[in-house]
C-alpha cells in the first residue's frame, strides 16, 4: 500500500519491532530513557532530562532513528570464531545494512595485507602496532579523522595528541556535509552555527525548508514545524523531489496528529536540482521591485549592502528563471509570503551544501534573511540542520586542520603545550595525499571514512596505499572490509550510553549536554577517551604540560575545554553541577554580529547554469533514505518514497520515456567519474523532470571529488550522468 504520509502507526510498529530486537520492550524503555543524549541526530534530545525529552523539556520526542541506533547497540557480540569463518572476501560483499547487522564488536581485529582473513589481536597488540608505526612516520605523513558520533572529551583529547605528536592534519566529517554551512555562516554573521535556539524555531511564524528531507532525516524537527503551522504559521519547502513527509506527516506524541496529520508544508517550490542560488536571488528580486527590503537595517547593521543592492538590480528574470527553473510568478508568491512574516527562520540541509557552490548558497539565505532583518531577534534567524548528534561540537572542541588564534593562543599559554604551525590538510585533501603516497596512517575516531567519499573507485585506491589505518568503532560498515590498508585494525569502543564516566555533545542549537555514561552491555570494548589517552602515553610519553593518567578522565578533559574554547567555560562543572548550557556568543537576539565591527557581511555571486541539459542527460542528486542515517543502512526500503530496494535510479516518467526507457529496466548509469551497471530506472513523479536521485554511499562512485573551493566539500548534488538500457537492442 502506497505511504501517503510520514510518521504514524507504521512508526509506533516499527518501535515496538525495535524494541523486540533488542530484548524487551521494558529494556529498550529504559535504555531510552536514560540521561544519555540521543545518538543520531543533531536536533538533540536526551541528557539530563532523560532521553526523548528535547531541550523546551518536550516528552515523548523520539523516532525511527534513534531507536534504529539504540537497537544496533543492544546487538550480541561478534564472537571470535566469525573473523575465522570468514575470509574477507566473504564480509566484501555484504551490503552496508548487513555488516551493521553481524553484532557489536568485540575484540580488537587486524588485516594485513596478503592474508585472507582478519585476526583477532589484544590490545596489546594493537597498541604497539599502533605506536611503532606512528613512530617510525613524520607527523604530517598520517591524518587524524573524526565522525560525530564521539564526545567533546574523546575529540579534544584526540586533535590535542595529534597535534602533539606534530601534525594540523586533524578533520572531521562535516567536510563532506556542512563545512559550507560553517564557512557561509562565519563569513556573514561572524559565527558557523545556529543563530537561533529550539525555542525561536517554534515561535517563528514562517520557515524556509530548503534543500533539505527532515521527515526522513531528522524526524523530530517534524514536531516543531508542526507548532509552526498550528499556531497559523507557514512552512515553504524548496526541494527538486516531492517529499511525503514534507507534505504530510502523522505525529506520535500528538494524538490528533497521529488520526489525521499534520499538514507540513503550505508551500512547496521545486526547482531544478543546483538552481537554489538563481532562486533566492530571485526572492530577493521580487522583494526590492515591491520596496519590501528593509533599506535601514542593511544601512545599519551589514556591509556590502550597496554592492548587494546593485546586483539584485542587475539581475534579469529571464536570468533568475532559466538558472532556477521556477517561473517569476512563483517566485513572486514566495517573496509576498515573506514579506507578510514577522519572524522567519531559514533552515536547510545538504541539498544547499553538496553543491560546487555551497558556500554561495549560504550566504545568499543569509543575504535573504538581512533583507527582511530576520536575523538578530528573537523567533528569526539562520538554521544549518546538522547530521550527527555531535559534529557541531566536534567542530567547536578544535577538530579542524586550523585552529581557531584564540584556541591556539590558549593551549599554549595555559597549559605551556607546543602545537604546530605547519598548515593542515581538510578531509579531501588528506585522501588525495594518501592517493600520492604523501600521507602513510590515518587514525579514525568512529564514522566511515571510505563511505563517505565521494569517487567510491578512488577511496577505496587512497585509503589501500595507507600503511596503517586504525578505525574506532562500534559495529562493522563498509570502510572495514573496502580499501584496506596494509596493515588495518579495528578497535571496538563502547557508546555513549556505556561510557564509564560522563561525556558530553553539542546541539545544532549551540546547547551542551551531559550523558551519565552506563553499564556496559558486552565484555571487550573499551572507553573512547581510555583508548586516546592510551594510545598519547605511549606515543608521546612525558610530554610537557601533560598528566596521562589525569588524561584517562573526563572531568580533567572538560578542565582544559572550558579554559581554552571560547562559551565553553560551564563545562567546566558540567559534571557536579549537571547543568546543561547554551554556548555564548552564538545565538543572536540582537543585531550585533560576531564579526570584528558586530555588522554582518552581505555578499554577490555569479549565478551558476543549470548542468545536465545535453541530449541523454539528467541532474543527479545523492539522498539517504527513510531506513538510513548518514552512511548507515538500517532497512533495505526507502518507506516515505515507497521504493522496496536501493539499487535504482529515480527520475521522473517524461525522463523515462524521453530517454527511450521502461519503468523497472536495467539500466547502466555512468559518467566521466565511474559506472554503475544493472540499475533499476524507475518512473518517479514526485520529482522534477530532467533530475533523478540515487542512494547515497552506493552512488557515490559517480560523485566527482570536485569541491567547493571555500568549504572544500564535494559536490554530492548536480551530478550529471547519462541512463543507458542494458537490454540487448
Amino acid at each position: 500500500m502506497r505511504v501517503r504520509s510520514g510518521g504514524g502507526f507504521r512508526a509506533i510498529g516499527y518501535s515496538f519491532k525495535k524494541a523486540r530486537e533488542a530484548g524487551g520492550y521494558w529494556k529498550f524503555f529504559k535504555a531510552m530513557r536514560s540521561r544519555n543524549t540521543c545518538k543520531t541526530c543533531a536536533l538533540g534530545m536526551g541528557g539530563q532530562q532523560g532521553g526523548m525529552v528535547n531541550e523546551a523539556g518536550s516528552f515523548p520526542e523520539v523516532c525511527k532513528k534513534s531507536m534504529q541506533a539504540m537497537a544496533s547497540d543492544m546487538q550480541s557480540g561478534i564472537e571470535p570464531t566469525f573473523w575465522k569463518n570468514n575470509s574477507l572476501a566473504e564480509l566484501q560483499k555484504l551490503s552496508p545494512r548487513q555488516l551493521e547487522y553481524l553484532g557489536r564488536l568485540l575484540h580488537p581485529v587486524r588485516y594485513r595485507a596478503g592474508t585472507t582473513h582478519f585476526e583477532t589481536i589484544t590490545w596489546e597488540e594493537a597498541y604497539s602496532s599502533i605506536v611503532t608505526k606512528l613512530a617510525s612516520l613524520s607527523p604530517d605523513e598520517t591524518f587524524w579523522y573524526f565522525s560525530g558520533r564521539s564526545s567533546n572529551e574523546a575529540g579534544f583529547l584526540l586533535q590535542l595528541i595529534a597535534r602533539l605528536y606534530g601534525t594540523n592534519n586533524v578533520n572531521n566529517c562535516s567536510y563532506y556535509c556542512h563545512q559550507a554551512s560553517g564557512v557561509g555562516l562565519q563569513t556573514s554573521v561572524g559565527s558557523g552555527t545556529a543563530t537561533i535556539d529550539l525555542k525561536d524555531l517554534e515561535q517563528a511564524d514562517l520557515v524556509f525548508l530548503i534543500g533539505g528531507n527532515p521527515a526522513s532525516n531528522h524526524p523530530r524537527l517534524m514536531t516543531s514545524l508542526m507548532h509552526v503551522r498550528g499556531h497559523g504559521g507557514n512552512v515553504i519547502v524548496i526541494n527538486p523531489v516531492r517529499e511525503t513527509g514534507l507534505v504530510k506527516f502523522r505525529i506520535p506524541s500528538s494524538p490528533l496528529s497521529l488520526l489525521t496529520g499534520s499538514k507540513i508544508a503550505s508551500h512547496y517550490t521545486m526547482p531544478h536540482i543546483g538552481g537554489d542560488l538563481a532562486l533566492l536571488w530571485g526572492i530577493a528580486k521580487a522583494l526590492r521591485s515591491r520596496d519590501q527590503i528593509k533599506l535601514d537595517f542593511l544601512k545599519k547593521h551589514c556591509r556590502g549592502d550597496d554592492a548587494f543592492l546593485a546586483r539584485v538590480d542587475s539581475l534579469s528574470w529571464e536570468e533568475i528563471e532559466s538558472k532556477s527553473g521556477v517561473e517569476q510568478s512563483e517566485i513572486e508568491t514566495i517573496a509576498e509570503m515573506y514579506a507578510a512574516s514577522e519572524r522567519t527562520v531559514f533552515a536547510w540541509t545538504m541539498g544547499i551544501t553538496h553543491h560546487a557552490h555551497g558556500v554561495d548558497n549560504v550566504q545568499a539565505i543569509a543575504n535573504l534573511a538581512m533583507c527582511r532583518g530576520m536575523v538578530g531577534r528573537p523567533g528569526a534567524g539562520l538554521m544549518p540542520i546538522r547530521g550527527h548528534s555531535n559534529v557541531q561540537g566536534i567542530g567547536s572542541v578544535g577538530v579542524t586542520p586550523r585552529l581557531k588564534q584564540q584556541i591556539f593562543d590558549a593551549l599554549q599559554s595555559k597549559y605551556q603545550v607546543k602545537l604546530p604551525v605547519t598548515p593542515g590538510l581538510d578531509t579531501l585533501g588528506c585522501m588525495e595525499a594518501a592517493a600520492e603516497g604523501r600521507v602513510k596512517a590515518g587514525f579514525c575516531l568512529g564514522g566511515n571514512l571510505f563511505g563517505s567519499n565521494p569517487d567510491a573507485t578512488f577511496a577505496a585506491r587512497a585509503m589501500s596505499t595507507l600503511d596503517l589505518n586504525v578505525m574506532l568503532s562500534t559495529t562493522m560498515n563498509t570502510g572495514h572490509v573496502h580499501g584496506l590498508a596494509k596493515e588495518t585494525i579495528i578497535l571496538p569502543v563502547l557508546p555513549r550510553d556505556e561510557e564509564p564516566e560522563s561525556t558530553t555533545q553539542e546541539s545544532m542549537f549551540n546547547f551542551v549536554r551531559l550523558s551519565d555514561g552506563g553499564p556496559r552491555r558486552l565484555p571487550g570494548p573499551r572507553s573512547e577517551v581510555d583508548v586516546i589517552s592510551t594510545l598519547g602515553k605511549r606515543l608521546l610519553g612525558d610530554a610537557a604540560g601533560i598528566n596521562w593518567d589525569h588524561m584517562q578522565h573526563t572531568e580533567t578533559i572538560r578542565q582544559w575545554i572550558g579554559d581554552v574554547i571560547p562559551g565553553y567555560k560551564e563545562i567546566q562543572a558540567i559534571g557536579t553541577t549537571k547543568k546543561e548550557f547554551h554556548i555564548g556568543g552564538r545565538i543572536f537576539h540582537e543585531p550585533t554580529f560576531g564579526t570584528h565591527d558586530g555588522r554582518a557581511v552581505m555578499h554577490c555571486h555569479q549565478l551558476p547554469s543549470l548542468k545536465g541539459t545535453c541530449e541523454g542527460q539528467l541532474r543527479l542528486m545523492t539522498v539517504r533514505s527513510e531506513g538510513q542515517f548518514n552512511t548507515v543502512v538500517y532497512e533495505e526500503e526507502d518507506l516515505y518514497r515507497n521504493q522496496d530496494r536501493r539499487d535504482i535510479i529515480l527520475m521522473h516518467p517524461d525522463d523515462l520515456k524521453r530517454l527511450g526507457l521502461q519503468h523497472n529496466e536495467r539500466v547502466r548509469v555512468e559518467n566521466e567519474t565511474g559506472q554503475m551497471d544493472s540499475i533499476l530506472a524507475r518512473g518517479y513523479e514526485d520529482i522534477r523532470p530532467g533530475n533523478a536521485l540515487m542512494y547515497y554511499p552506493e552512488s557515490n562512485v559517480l560523485v566527482s571529488r570536485y569541491a567547493d573551493p571555500h568549504s572544500k566539500t564535494p559536490a554530492f548534488k548536480g551530478v550529471v550522468v547519462s541512463v543507458k538500457s542494458m537490454q540487448p537492442a
